[in-house]
Formats: C-alpha cells, sequence, structure tokens
C-alpha cells in the first residue's frame, strides 16, 4: 500500500481539467477543511488522541481524509495534514492546544534565532509520514477522485513562528518586516526552499494536484506582498514545475492568498494554473482583472452554510454564474467551521453539481 506505483486508475478528472481551464460536464467542488470537525465521524477519530500525533500516523490521515468522500460527492479530496508541519521540520516546537489553538513555546524573536532552524531539512526523513500518507491514500481513494497535497506559503509560516500562534494583528512578524528586512528574506529564502522540496515529494508520493496557503497574506499590505510573500510564491511555483518538467510531469497548482484581492492581477501571472478566492471578492469583478489568465477557485462565504438548504441553492446559482462554468472550481472563501451541518455541506455540493450541469447544457 505503500507502492508508488500502480496508482488505481482515475475515474473523475473534472477538478484537473477545471484547472487547465478545460471543458467539463460540471463545475468541479470541494471544500476547503473537508476533513474536519464538522462532521462527527472525525471527532471520534480524533478523539483523545494528539493533533499532532494524527498528522504523523499515515493510516489515521488516510481515514480522514477519505471520510468527507464516502459522505458527499466531492470532484477532489485533499490530504489530511497541517501547514505547520514545515516549520516543525526545521526544527520548531509546536504544540496544537486545546481552544487556543497552534503554539510555539519558543518562538523566533531576534534574528540570531535563526541559527537554531535547520538549514539543510531533509524532507523524507522529517516529513516522510505526509508522503507516506499520500501514497496510502492514492490508493485507498481508488481513483475516485483526485488527491491534493498542500503547503503553508513562506509569509505565513515565517509569521506562526515569530508570532508563536494565531494573533489578530501580527504585529511581531510584521515588526521583523520593517525591522530586519534582510534576516525576514533570509528566514523566506529559508522556507522556500524547504517548500519546494516538500512539494516535489508529495508528487512523487501521489499528490496529483497542490495548493499554497497564504492564509495570512491579508495582514500586508500591497507593499509588503509585493516585498515579503510574492516573489517567494512565485519562486515556488517556478521551481516545482520546473523540477516536473523533467520528468514530464504536469501537476496543476492552486495559491490561496486569503484576503489579498489587492495582489489579484500579481497571483494571476505567478505561474499558477488556478487563483483561489475568499468570500470578499466579486465573482465578475475577479474574472474580469485576472483577464481568462487562470482558473478560480472559491468563493462561497462559509457563514452561507448556515443558511437552510434552498437559500444555499440560490447563492451557489449566483455564484456560478458569476464566474462562468469554464476554469472554475467551487470552493468556499475559507475552511468549514466545526460548527456547520454536514447535510449543509452535502446541499452546496449538490446545488454546485446542478446549477452547472444546466448551465453547460445551455452554453
Amino acid at each position: 500500500l505503500f507502492d508508488r506505483d500502480n496508482f488505481p486508475t482515475l475515474q473523475n478528472d473534472t477538478f484537473l481539467r477545471a484547472a487547465r481551464g478545460e471543458e467539463t460536464e460540471h463545475v468541479p467542488v470541494w471544500c476547503m477543511r473537508q476533513a474536519g470537525r464538522y462532521l462527527p465521524e472525525f471527532r471520534e477519530s480524533r478523539a483523545g488522541k494528539d493533533f499532532f500525533d494524527t498528522c504523523r500516523s499515515p493510516e489515521s490521515c488516510c481515514e480522514l481524509t477519505l471520510q468527507p468522500l464516502r459522505r458527499f460527492p466531492f470532484d477532489a479530496a485533499i490530504i489530511f495534514s497541517d501547514i505547520l508541519v514545515v516549520p516543525q521540520a526545521m526544527g520548531m516546537d509546536v504544540l496544537m492546544v486545546a481552544g487556543k489553538g497552534p503554539t510555539f513555546p519558543d518562538p523566533l524573536k531576534e534574528p540570531e534565532d535563526l541559527q537554531r532552524l535547520r538549514t539543510a531539512v531533509d524532507v523524507e526523513k522529517e516529513l516522510g509520514y505526509v508522503f507516506k500518507a499520500i501514497t496510502l491514500t492514492r490508493h485507498k481513494i481508488e481513483g475516485k477522485v483526485p488527491l491534493i497535497g498542500f503547503t503553508g506559503a513562506p509569509w505565513t509560516l515565517m509569521a506562526y513562528m515569530i508570532e508563536g500562534g494565531g494573533s489578530n494583528t501580527y504585529s511581531k512578524a510584521k515588526r521583523w518586516l520593517y525591522r530586519h528586512p534582510e534576516a525576514s528574506h533570509m528566514l523566506l529564502r529559508m522556507l522556500t526552499d524547504v517548500i519546494v522540496e516538500y512539494l516535489l515529494g508529495q508528487v512523487a508520493a501521489g499528490a496529483q494536484a497542490l495548493q499554497v496557503f497564504d492564509s495570512h497574506a491579508g495582514i500586508l499590505g500591497p507593499v509588503q506582498f509585493k516585498d515579503f510573500s510574492l516573489p517567494y510564491l512565485r519562486d515556488i511555483a517556478r521551481r516545482v514545475k520546473d523540477k516536473l518538467k523533467e520528468t514530464g510531469q504536469d501537476v496543476p497548482m492552486i495559491v490561496f492568498a486569503k484576503d489579498a484581492h489587492y495582489a489579484l492581477e500579481d497571483l494571476s501571472q505567478s505561474h499558477y494554473e488556478v487563483v483561489g478566492l475568499d468570500w470578499t471578492i466579486d465573482p465578475r469583478s475577479a474574472r474580469e482583472r485576472t483577464g481568462g489568465k487562470v482558473s478560480l477557485q472559491g468563493n462561497m462565504d462559509p457563514c452561507a452554510l448556515y443558511s437552510p438548504k434552498d437559500r444555499i441553492s440560490e447563492i451557489v446559482q449566483k455564484m456560478v454564474e458569476g464566474f462562468g462554468t469554464r476554469g472554475y472550481i467551487a470552493n468556499l472563501g475559507h475552511g468549514l467551521y466545526p460548527d456547520m451541518d454536514p447535510e449543509n455541506v452535502g446541499a452546496f455540493v449538490e446545488a454546485v453539481h446542478q446549477h452547472s450541469k444546466l448551465m453547460i447544457k445551455q452554453i
């Protein structure tokens, strides 16, 4: 089951075709955090287990990745893992504290702290458990849908590593950008190098698409984003693609820079096939601003899932009409929240398929 050859044949490639802007019979749909606490079976599997221990168990990750597919006809699966496994691989301690979220007991405070980090990270040794989880899941998914691998973006990981956890302002991390720009670039370069190897390792293990999460992009302004995030996002896509080209592989890549609507034009010219959008962006304006250069993914407000089902259907119809059915992957503008009703998630998936099928027939 950890054999990287002879994976079952893919039966539904709608998501991959949409990512490349090709024609599809319906708009594909998946949800960020589709393997999450809103599912009772997820809560049951995770009960009493340490979060990162779960991340380090290929069997657990595989089971959690497959759970939503047993319930809903999603068009893609995303491997269950966490973006903070990268700082862990670089030698930092990260704990998941109940009610508080991810916590770094000993965050980076000053530039000299960079010496604590591992410079040459052996991703196979440090993150091999993620690769094993991907390979196992590729077999167990039985070709139903493609499997997405992912990573956090350099700026987002840097923000956590300095801040020591979640924050409203990320002022400690942003202080570095203004006060220690050289050290900031040094850290971002270190992270980029590990991320490139990590993503290539995921593809070698069987990932069929890759998403880069820049969850804290919106805390930066346009100038800082252009300086401290965008060059590294571009570098990641370029380096991963160049390496994959050598072996004739072509894996679609998605960039999701939350709340960075000021950078939409730049992101659409950053070597990613797909740009993920949060719910603060109007679908039609996103299409105009990206000029048909990329496929788009998103962007229903997750809180719309608190609506009654018929209202969810109306919201979805409007969204699909706004984006159009070509080069479009339906998703939420952020991850699913733990208190959401799985039935409403089902209604969302069904509405995307139903409305988009009708719209494609009418073309």
